[in-house]
């Protein structure tokens, strides 16, 4: 019997940040694997992972835009999140075995009073269970074999925190956390180190990323919904490559200085110094890179090729005339 030959996918490029909802059970990576093949993007890179357990904001870059993915990974994050009181894990969360479990009798009055110690800056001893490398080997990998090393505590920052107590609609008591964080925090720790200090212990039993940077979760498309989209409506989720540096300063040059900009050549103006500026020509529109202005000098960072910048604004025509 002859076997069905694989029908390849004829990728093309497609330019610009598409924000998933992450589904639950999905590494970061196998969800960027889906929305790539969806779309037939040529080239495409994520901002940040979040664990297969977490769902979530989760900003996937195309084309043009992963040359900028970097510069949303230092974004602050907004987390909400489960924690079950009176047990511990192995990993912190529910995937781990169970090592203690104790009584609880916590309040909300008790919870109040805790909220401050984890609030502003902050130090969190990083997981076993992370993908942190120590001599080239995630930690994770430690973890598996029953090795526990010892990890620096780090500086983290808790720039807003909510904890409340869960209606009791079971004999498993748990709070409920909504934490806007820096790059770094780990909140199976911050879940952990809560129910620690509430006297009873605690891990995580869901994670979701509600904010990342600019983006939230009311402005995600599911997995789901993409899969029952035509190829238009797929390219139409699609936000500008610029999604990704709404806080740049915007320098706007002519056709002359825009093409040696894009050469590489410094360019000369009455600029105030700025360490993030998103250049962009006039004529036609369009993005051209990033930039640093220092003693009014515009110095090119990160550029798009002029081939780059050519298939955004077919990208972009196609968009406004998809029958074409």
């Amino acid at each position: 019997m002859t076997a069905t030959p694989r029908v390849r996918v004829a990728r093309r490029p497609v330019h610009g940040v598409l924000l998933l909802d992450k589904p639950l059970g999905l590494s970061s990576n196998d969800a960027l694997q889906k929305v790539k093949w969806l779309l037939r993007g040529e080239k495409a890179g994520h901002t940040g992972t979040l664990d297969p357990l977490a769902t979530g904001v989760l900003p996937l870059c195309f084309g043009a835009a992963t040359k900028f993915s970097q510069l949303h990974l230092d974004a602050d994050k907004t987390y909400l999140a489960t924690a079950r009181l009176g047990v511990k894990t192995s990993t912190g969360d529910a995937e781990g075995d169970v090592i203690e479990t104790r009584a609880v009798a916590v309040t909300q009055a008790q919870i109040d009073a805790v909220v401050p110690r984890f609030t502003g800056p902050i130090r969190q001893v990083p997981p076993m269970y992370s993908a942190l490398k120590r001599d080239g080997k995630p930690l994770y990998e430690y973890a598996r074999a029953g090795i526990e090393v010892e990890r620096p505590a780090r500086d983290v920052e808790i720039f807003e925190l909510k904890v409340a107590l869960v209606p009791a609609e079971s004999a498993q008591a748990a709070i409920e956390i909504v934490a806007k964080c820096s790059k770094g925090t780990y909140i199976r720790t911050l879940g952990e180190d809560i129910g620690e200090a509430l006297g009873c212990g605690a891990h995580l039993t869901a994670l979701r990323r509600i904010a990342t940077g600019d983006f939230v979760i009311g402005q995600c498309v599911t997995l789901a919904a993409l899969e029952a989209m035509t190829e238009d409506e797929r390219l139409a989720c699609l936000l500008p490559v610029d999604a990704l540096l709404a806080q740049h300063r915007r320098v706007t040059l002519d056709a002359q200085n825009a093409g040696r900009f894009l050469s590489g050549v410094r360019r000369r103006g009455d600029w105030p110094d700025d360490d993030r500026v998103a250049v962009y020509g006039d004529t036609p529109p369009t993005l051209l890179g990033v930039a640093q202005i220092k003693g009014g000098e515009l110095i090119p960072g990160r550029l798009l090729s002029p081939l780059d910048i050519g298939q955004i604004l077919a990208q972009a025509q196609k968009a406004e005339s998809p029958s074409l």
